[in-house]
């Protein structure tokens, strides 16, 4: 009983010294109980070693795999292939309109909906807050799959043919990640202050101007966030552009699973994959300086 006194007296020593701006050190009392206190490199290292054994050692192994050519040695000549063949280019472009292109559908939809659901009441507002909770929890092909079943070649509604083209990719990617921007959009305009929206009704604005000048300005940093998430997503999005089985439809992703399961071209398919982490890895730094910068 003594012991766990001691145990619960430490803890309650280094939650105080921490409070107070302390930062870790012995507590008051003797060896025996500064045994139990935690040291700062055991608190950091476990999470460190796990990130760099699951994430950072695979991800060393592929840039390593991209610049050893089937030849053998150490080349470039495998980013000099890639880069130089027709393909790539196509599947870069094919990818970065299809994502920039859903994001900016996403931000409008998912707007539009937002309001709707934060200042028109109606009957089951709150449960359908709570469903796009659940909805974010959908894998990206189930979507696809619904999509195909009502509009595919033996759907419910009928035949449409455009699910098999680019536009069938755009229409299942707005529909899963839109979402994605309602749910930070819901959480900025519960924030509002409802008397400023009052008050500028009251002097005769009319819905636009007040969306325009009172809830879009406090919505913006959560359309910077929503949408530099959607557009990385829609960036490295694999299931969707494969279960639409649109014709001619290579994105990035796409070329990484062509180049290394059907033409076992894993230098090649390693190259792609490193140039899709970097334009990812690139985009969420420019997000994160932009919105430093203003302040989000």
């Amino acid at each position: 009983m003594r012991c766990c006194c001691r145990v619960v007296w430490a803890v309650g020593e280094v939650v105080a010294r921490l409070r107070a701006g302390g930062g870790w050190s012995r507590p008051r009392g003797g060896s025996r109980t500064s045994d139990a206190v935690p040291r700062p490199w055991g608190i950091v290292l476990p999470p460190v070693l796990l990130l760099g054994f699951f994430f950072l050692y695979p991800l060393a192994l592929v840039v390593q795999q991209s610049v050893r050519p089937d030849t053998g040695g150490t080349s470039l000549q495998p980013y000099a292939d890639v880069f130089a063949s027709e393909s790539f280019r196509n599947a870069l472009w094919t990818t970065v309109w299809i994502a920039v292109a859903s994001t900016a559908g996403c931000l409008i939809l998912g707007f539009l909906l937002a309001l709707v659901i934060a200042f028109i009441p109606f009957p089951g507002a709150k449960a359908v807050a709570r469903f796009i909770d659940v909805y974010l929890s959908f894998p990206s092909f189930l979507i696809t799959l619904a999509l195909l079943f009502i509009y595919g070649t033996t759907g419910i509604v009928g035949s449409f043919q455009f699910l098999t083209t680019p536009w069938g990719v755009l229409l299942a990617e707005v529909t899963y990640f839109t979402p994605f921007v309602m749910r930070p959009l819901l959480a900025a305009f519960s924030q509002v202050d409802t008397a400023q929206i009052e008050a500028a009704s009251s002097l005769g604005a009319r819905a636009p101007r007040i969306v325009r000048q009172v809830i879009l300005p406090e919505a913006l940093p959560a359309l910077a966030a929503g949408g530099s998430l959607v557009l990385v997503l829609c960036l490295n999005e694999f299931g969707i552009v494969l279960f639409t089985g649109a014709k001619g439809v290579t994105t990035l992703p796409m070329l990484v699973y062509s180049k290394a399961i059907l033409e076992s071209d894993y230098p090649g398919a390693c190259v792609v994959a490193v140039v899709n982490v970097l334009i990812s890895v690139g985009l969420y730094g420019l997000y994160r300086v932009v919105s430093r910068r203003a302040g989000a």
